[in-house]
């Protein structure tokens, strides 16, 4: 299990190791969750292992729509990245809210929210969020093939 964190971390900004990346901007409603899943998925393509990524991309879009601010239009933009490793980054930004994303304390199972960071913080290699310069919110995780799924079969018959 990965710790939650604050470290800042670089924007997926495409570089000469990105493989791609694609960026989907959408008014931060509940009703864009299925779009932003969507949207992760259609990017992940040939991906043969898409639905960890869709998944925690679909938590971090619906913390977005419950937690973050309307101040800046209301929208948040979804960006996808994946590098020559296999190694896939999405992250999620907002006009950032009054808290920023963390752990609740304690698993409690009655609770009716409260589970989508502990599926990011589980089924991630990492995750954290920054504080953009205007006041915004970029909550992101990255996922890597582990040694023997399809994820790296795939990429190791890519690199032969």
């Amino acid at each position: 299990m990965t710790s939650s964190s604050n470290m800042t971390a670089p924007a997926a900004s495409a570089t000469s190791d990105t493989v791609f990346q694609a960026s989907l901007t959408v008014p931060c409603e509940a009703g864009q969750v299925h779009a932003v899943r969507e949207f992760v998925g259609k990017t992940l393509g040939d991906d043969p292992c898409p639905e960890i990524p869709v998944l925690l991309a679909s938590e971090l879009a619906t913390n977005s729509v419950l937690h973050g601010s309307t101040r800046l239009g209301g929208n948040m933009t979804v960006t996808v990245a994946g590098d020559p490793d296999g190694t896939i980054r999405v992250e999620v930004a907002d006009a950032g809210g009054l808290s920023v994303p963390a752990l609740q304390d304690g698993r409690d199972g009655w609770a009716e929210s409260g589970r989508g960071l502990y599926l990011v913080d589980d089924l991630s290699a990492r995750w954290g969020y920054r504080i953009e310069p205007d006041g915004g919110l970029v909550t992101w995780f990255e996922v890597r093939p582990a040694a023997g799924t399809p994820t790296a079969q795939y990429l190791d018959g890519r690199r032969s």
